[in-house]
């Protein structure tokens, strides 16, 4: 019964800390288009929603219904546009998969590299960030264990500098970094049988019965970046059915509401219990389409009209100013 609690408090602590950790070591925030997105239209669609409801409740009363009836063609086009917004959202969060890749990819990079600087104002956080990272997501490094080898990532504060190993290994490298084939606690593999081996993964020497081209070594194997594209597009592979069961359901609501309008507006006043035809269009698909395209057009014409008359007086007044 503990264990059980214990893993159920460990996942919704897991669930909390990858966005957090997802964001931190980010490079760019464009990816964020998308949850922004679906959080708004969430919101509107809670709105939207709540005005079909009590349209439809006033709806029983033929009293009651005809104020509504200026206000519904403009909630159906907010309404048709949530879909779409929905719809993009889906898309927007496969097609910036690339981007995601490229921004986690700099800034793991840069979380790597900064790891050290844990007194520097501004970085002192991405150690911890990077630590609980290959920890919760079980990876190391940006592509694998070998980032390690490639910057300084012990602080100089932390180093003896008497020492000749860490004079030769300076001197060995023309930035006067300290480099070595080692990597943070954080990359070890706690599923291991053998104890965790941090330092010296190079050399077959260093330990005994250790081969490291051939052995699996007990750091965890998968990049930190794979990880976290993988974390995400399963979130998004989890959310996506249920974006598109919402577009669904509010694709029924429009068509519900809209034969309730229609059926409405065909009720005899003299009669209100007689029946009534409801319908979604008054005419055809192609008939519809080209009455919004003309619609459209007649917009497009009337907001060129106002651009040339406010820049034929702007014309005017010019030609006033010179000649005086």
């Amino acid at each position: 019964m503990n264990v059980h609690k214990w893993n159920h408090h460990h996942g919704m602590e897991h669930a909390r800390t990858y966005p957090l950790l997802l964001s931190a070591v980010m490079d760019n925030t464009e990816i964020h288009v998308v949850p922004n997105i679906l959080m708004l239209v969430g919101l509107v669609t809670m709105g939207i929603n709540l005005f079909a409801g009590r349209v439809c409740q006033d709806s029983l009363d033929s009293a009651r219904f005809p104020p509504w009836k200026p206000f519904l063609l403009p909630w159906y086009g907010l309404a048709w546009m949530v879909c779409v917004w929905l719809l993009s959202a889906v898309v927007l969060s496969y097609a910036l998969q690339g981007h995601l890749e490229e921004s986690l990819k700099v800034g793991l990079r840069n979380g790597i590299r900064f790891y050290r600087d844990t007194d520097v104002p501004g970085r002192c956080f991405q150690k911890e960030t990077i630590d609980r990272l290959q920890m919760e997501l079980r990876c190391c490094g940006n592509t694998n264990y070998r980032d390690w080898f490639e910057v300084q990532w012990i602080s100089n504060r932390y180093l003896d500098f008497t020492s000749k190993e860490v004079k030769d290994r300076v001197r060995s490298n023309v930035d006067g970094r300290y480099l070595m084939d080692g990597v943070p606690f954080s990359c070890c593999n706690p599923g291991s049988p053998r104890p965790c081996l941090q330092n010296h993964l190079t050399d077959n020497t260093a330990h005994y019965n250790y081969e490291h081209q051939s052995e699996e070594l007990n750091l965890y194997n998968r990049g930190c970046r794979q990880a976290l594209v993988d974390y995400y597009m399963g979130l998004m592979n989890t959310i996506g059915p249920g974006i598109l069961s919402v577009i669904s359901l509010q694709m029924s609501v429009l068509v519900s509401l809209r034969y309730l309008q229609t059926s409405l507006d065909g009720v005899d006043p003299e009669n209100p219990e007689a029946d009534s035809e409801g319908y979604i269009l008054a005419k055809g698909v192609k008939e519809t389409m080209m009455d919004v395209k003309n619609i459209m057009f007649k917009l497009l014409q009337f907001g060129q009209v106002e651009a040339g008359d406010e820049a034929e007086a702007g014309a005017d007044g010019e030609k006033a100013a010179t000649s005086s």
